[in-house]
């Protein structure tokens, strides 16, 4: 009898750590960054805007962000910012955040002290960004490992709507600029397959200081 009741006890302690392990197992899967973003596309559209400018289809300067947020009320939102390389890397970095009004307000208003925000419509934003994350990765560089689960915030929004064409690379071949964040590793990784696939002449790149 008491080794009966040992046993139970030993079972329903195990049910109860294992029903802790699957709650903090379903936290963690409701909490990234696809689980986010598909919550947040059946939202409203609270902001869509380019930060940079697009001319004739070629972004100025080859850096773009592409900023997208969605919220129930306008009082808060959960935000996307897509940074773009369209000379080289395509879709560089992803960042999955939720900002109060006050706060988004702030960010575009920081955005546009640097060079213009200007408000896109969401289907030319998405076809933006798919086709720079399809051109880097044509030349060998994937989009940001985030931003296939930060895209779903778009929702129902079909690029396929958007008769956009845009360009990509510099003067018809690539253009490779590294950022702030960007190590020395990976700089001489990056210009080392540039030229193993494109050959000395095949692409430019900025010089680094």
């Amino acid at each position: 009898m008491a080794s009966s009741a040992i046993l139970k006890r030993q079972r329903r302690a195990q049910q109860r750590k294992q029903a802790v392990v699957s709650k903090r197992q379903l936290e963690l899967v409701e909490s990234t960054i696809g689980a986010r973003a598909r919550r947040a596309a059946a939202m409203p559209i609270r902001v869509c805007a380019l930060h940079g400018q697009l001319v004739d289809g070629a972004v100025d300067g080859g850096i773009a962000s592409v900023v997208l947020a969605r919220g129930r009320t306008p009082d808060y939102a959960t935000a996307a910012i897509f940074l773009v390389d369209t000379f080289c890397l395509g879709v560089k970095d992803v960042i999955v955040q939720e900002f109060e009004a006050d706060q988004l307000a702030f960010l575009i208003e920081s955005m546009a002290e640097v060079s213009p925000v200007t408000e896109l419509e969401p289907s030319y934003a998405r076809k933006l960004l798919r086709e720079a994350a399809a051109w880097g990765a044509s030349i060998g560089f994937k989009p940001h490992r985030d931003f296939v689960a930060a895209e779903q915030l778009f929702g129902d929004v079909r690029a396929e709507a958007c008769e956009a064409v845009f360009t990509f690379g510099k003067d018809g071949k690539p253009f490779y600029m590294p950022g702030p964040t960007e190590t020395r590793a990976q700089v001489r990784q990056r210009l080392a397959h540039l030229l193993a696939r494109f050959g000395p002449d095949g692409f430019d790149h900025m010089v680094e200081v």
